[in-house]
């Protein structure tokens, strides 16, 4: 396989396992504050926003960022609310043809890495943990790492697999 495919499915196995028995005000919180924390921690310059769809639950933007990275974390947490899925993973799978195929604007909806949906047990998909900042790789993995810590998660077994050279 290649790694792309490595990472594609890893991101299906990602999706299914980091899922809340119940999501609030509170849990966005906790969840955006523990991804400023570790951006901080390695000197990570990202715009963070956590949301249930419709309604922003927490946002930072941390040094380091501007304008651009806030459009991003829309485009991206744009297409989360469209197809329920990464944005990293709709990237994967369609890349361009996402646009010609939807009819998507490339203004409003990013197929780039760095938004993930917020899935609650019994629910589905009611929003998205999004970061911009990084490159779009490690922007995805930030977030699931977090996610992983939240969830109490093993994140090595969810991580995606090291590149081979």
């Amino acid at each position: 396989m290649s790694a792309r495919e490595d990472d594609l499915a890893a991101i299906v196995t990602q999706e299914r396992e980091l899922c809340f028995t119940n999501f609030d005000e509170d849990q966005a919180w906790t969840l955006g504050s523990r991804l400023r924390t570790m951006a901080v921690a390695r000197k990570a310059g990202i715009v963070i926003d956590v949301r249930r769809f419709g309604q922003p639950l927490f946002y930072s933007a941390l040094g380091g960022t501007s304008p651009d990275n806030v459009e991003w974390v829309r485009r991206k947490s744009n297409l989360v609310a469209r197809f329920h899925r990464s944005s990293y993973r709709l990237g994967i799978e369609m890349g361009a043809n996402l646009f010609e195929k939807y009819a998507l604007s490339m203004a409003d909806f990013a197929a780039h890495g760095g938004a993930f949906p917020i899935c609650v047990q019994g629910a589905g998909v009611i929003g998205s943990v999004t970061v911009s900042g990084l490159p779009q790789r490690a922007d995805h993995e930030l977030v699931v790492e977090a996610l992983c810590v939240e969830l109490g998660k093993d994140y090595g077994k969810l991580a995606l697999p090291t590149p081979s050279i």
